[in-house]
């Protein structure tokens, strides 16, 4: 009998959640044939399979959170085709050392993210006992060790008294939680914002193209801000390729699918991507190749509403613009007041890595190539 456990999808993520099984107990299957859909952080992915054998048992059912490297299907035969996955899941977790012995237990071992976000809270794996298959200590169990409940009681409570079901966080939702969450105790964020006047654009409705070749123009002008930091190394890699993340709002949450090299694209081109992307994913369709290594963010939340705000930057980039609703405001022009249309632009950044000067250069040169009339 052999065992096939999740694999690494490709992401770098500790978990994925069980959408639907296309195979039961009992078939046969073949090379390549599709197992099981599964839920990561941001896109619903298949799961091949990697024998041809005969199933003899599914571990987890739809709904469950299974972590890389946890047993999702025994075979009673099988015969292995290409690269097999990890067989133990030791491989994918890190053990905390319990005592002063230096010793190790099932009761230590923690999943990475877990493990990150512990030192970041100051929370010590040793005194937690995991909930995760296998006893391993999930992210819900740092939060709850650190008394920063997903779900505080109280409201599950008072929920329950009024009766609404509590909805647990799935998918991207619950990906956007980890990631904020994540993101929050290690950014040093900082937030400038400005306006730019666009009464003189010839064509008023084309805000994303304007806004990625203003983040193009702004890129060469101030390099800082399409980069990389490693905290641990304290070294920043300023980037020559400029992979735009875009982020999109759907009814399943926030996906941030990537436009590779906006730079060296022409406009139709990058007009293309942008409708490919969004339409990928509010299908969630996304593959998840596109959904990771930006190098910098635009969030055009004023389609929406909202003038400012303070978008939140996510490592390893350091840099974030928002683009806020465009209205006509009443200013000075020379020595008269006119009604000019303008979009409010709000640039977050880590103050870690990024000077407020560099900051600035940036934005200012976005609102320059956004003030040209085409």
């Amino acid at each position: 009998m052999g065992t096939f456990r999740l694999p690494d999808l490709g992401e770098g993520l500790a978990e994925a959640e069980i959408v639907a099984w296309h195979v039961k107990v009992g078939d046969r299957v073949a090379v390549d044939q599709p197992m099981v859909s599964v839920e990561t952080a941001k896109a619903v992915v298949e799961v091949p399979a990697p024998f041809t054998g005969t199933i003899s048992a599914l571990h987890g059912a739809a709904g469950d959170i299974i972590p890389t490297g946890a047993p999702l299907i025994d075979f009673d035969d099988g015969t292995v085709v290409g690269h097999m996955p990890p067989t133990s899941v030791e491989e994918f977790v890190e053990s905390a050392t319990i005592g002063n012995g230096g010793g190790t237990s099932a009761r230590g071992r923690a999943l990475p993210v877990a493990r990150a976000l512990a030192k970041r809270l100051g929370v010590d794996l040793a005194g937690i006992a995991g909930t995760g298959r296998g006893g391993l200590v999930t992210l819900d169990d740092v939060l709850q060790s650190a008394h920063v409940p997903a779900s505080p009681p109280a409201i599950t409570k008072l929920a329950a008294q009024a009766g609404i079901q509590p909805q647990p966080l799935r998918g991207a939702r619950r990906a956007m939680a980890q990631t904020m969450t994540l993101a929050r105790d290690q950014i040093a964020l900082s937030t400038v914002c400005d306006d730019a006047d666009i009464d003189a654009w010839k064509d008023p409705s084309d805000y994303m193209l304007r806004l990625m070749r203003a983040i193009a123009g702004a890129c060469r002008a101030e390099p800082a801000l399409n980069a990389w930091y490693d905290p641990a190394d304290n070294c920043r890699v300023l980037l020559k390729h400029i992979d735009l993340g875009v982020a999109v709002d759907t009814a399943d949450g926030l996906l941030v699918p990537v436009i590779r090299d906006i730079a060296n694209k022409s406009p139709a081109a990058l007009g293309a991507a942008l409708i490919g992307h969004k339409n990928a994913a509010h299908q969630r369709t996304t593959p998840a190749e596109d959904l990771r290594d930006f190098t910098l963010i635009l969030s055009n939340f004023g389609t929406l509403a909202g003038r400012y705000a303070t978008p939140q930057v996510v490592p390893p980039a350091v840099a974030i613009l928002g683009a806020g609703k465009v209205r006509r405001d009443a200013v000075v022009v020379g020595d008269a007041i006119a009604a000019r249309r303008r979009m409010p632009l709000s640039l977050s950044f880590d103050h870690r890595c990024v000077t407020g000067g560099e900051a600035c250069r940036f934005l200012a040169a976005v609102i320059a190539d956004l003030q040209e009339a085409e």
